[in-house]
This record gives structure tokens, C-alpha cells and sequence, in this order.
């Protein structure tokens, strides 16, 4: 039998840690995140590291060869041309793992692929099936805002880097609704793995 990959996505702060935390407490399934990935491939030392440092420079170097992701995140969500270039950098690299990591699960039945920028980077053909952890654009804005302590203006600028919603609704397999409780969302995840999606 074919294993199930299921590519979890959502925009940011839509609930996606929540989503697949309860995956993989609930349902005990492995969980390969695109955003662990990400900051792996700029551990000091990295050539993603490297490339980023050789950049930007000490406006974005903290302590230890470390990346102040916070400095590198005010650049790239306030400059488009920024933002796609650490993307082309890091997408790869990405990838790349999602590849080794896929074969050495390859004997697990389901595998869920977290991946906030799953159709913006084109990963969809690695999935055999896309679920969108959705909310409305007035909780995401709130969400983001009391998570990460940013202002409405710069919690914008992070929702307009990627694709709306609405856009990403249009192309998910399954839309899973996160404008409740915790425990509304885990019976509808529930539910979709019971499920299997329509050819």
C-alpha cells in the first residue's frame, strides 16, 4: 500500500504547531516540519549560516555564530526581493531533508509533512494529500499579534508574505477549521484521518 503523506499547511498563526502536535501526541504519527528544517540549515558554522552572515553581517549575528532569526525576520518581511532570496537559499536545503527524512520513514503507513510554505514552494508533489489548518483573517491577525508581541503594522507585513487564505483554500485537499477550541480541532483531525482523500 502507498504511504499516506499528508502536507499540513495554514497560514502563519492559524494553529499548524497545534494541528500537528496533536498528530503526533494523539495519533502518534511522525512529523517531518519544514520549519525545523529550516533553522537547522542555519546552525553556526552551516553554509546556510554562512551565506546569511556573508549578507547581512552583524546587523543579523548574535552570539556564537548563531543567527538572530528575529533581526532576520524585521529584513526579509519588510523587503520582497530579501525574503526571496533567503527562500531560494533555504528551500533547497529544505527539500533536501524532506527527502532523506521520507526515506528512512518510508515504511510508516502515514507520514505528516509540516510545511507552512507548502504551495508557495511547490512541494505539494512530495504529499499524496494537502490539509490546510484554517481560521479567519481577523483571528489570524490577533493570534499573531499576542504570540509574537508584534505590532498590527509588522503582524501584516508577516500574513502578506505569503499566499491569503483564501488562495490556499482553493488549492488544499482538506480544510480543517481552527476558529474554536483545541479540542474542536483535534475531533476534526480526527476525522479527516479517518478519511481518505477522493481521486
Amino acid at each position: 500500500m502507498a504511504q499516506r503523506r499528508i502536507g499540513l499547511t495554514g497560514g502563519i498563526a492559524t494553529g499548524k504547531s497545534t494541528a500537528s502536535r496533536l498528530l503526533e501526541q494523539r495519533h502518534k504519527l511522525p512529523l517531518l516540519d519544514a520549519d525545523v528544517f529550516s533553522r537547522e540549515a542555519l546552525q553556526p558554522a552551516s553554509p546556510g549560516a554562512a551565506a546569511v552572515l556573508k549578507r547581512y553581517g552583524e546587523q543579523v549575528a548574535a552570539k556564537d555564530g548563531l543567527i538572530n532569526r528575529r533581526a532576520l525576520g524585521r529584513i526579509v518581511f519588510n523587503d520582497q526581493a530579501e525574503r526571496r532570496w533567503l527562500e531560494a537559499l533555504l528551500h533547497p536545503l529544505v527539500r533536501e531533508r524532506f527527502d532523506v527524512e521520507l526515506e528512512r520513514l518510508k515504511a510508516a503507513p502515514v507520514v505528516v509533512l509540516v510545511i507552512p510554505l507548502l504551495f508557495e514552494a511547490g512541494l505539494e508533489a512530495i504529499c499524496s494529500e494537502t490539509w490546510l489548518v484554517d481560521c479567519d483573517e481577523q483571528q489570524q491577525l490577533l493570534r499573531l499579534m499576542m504570540r509574537d508581541q508584534l505590532s498590527p503594522t509588522e503582524a501584516q507585513a508577516r500574513i502578506a508574505a505569503q499566499w491569503p487564505l483564501a488562495q490556499k483554500r482553493e488549492l488544499a485537499d482538506r480544510v480543517i477549521s481552527n476558529r474554536s477550541t483545541n479540542e474542536a480541532l483535534a475531533q476534526r483531525l480526527a476525522a479527516a484521518l479517518q478519511q481518505s482523500v477522493s481521486p
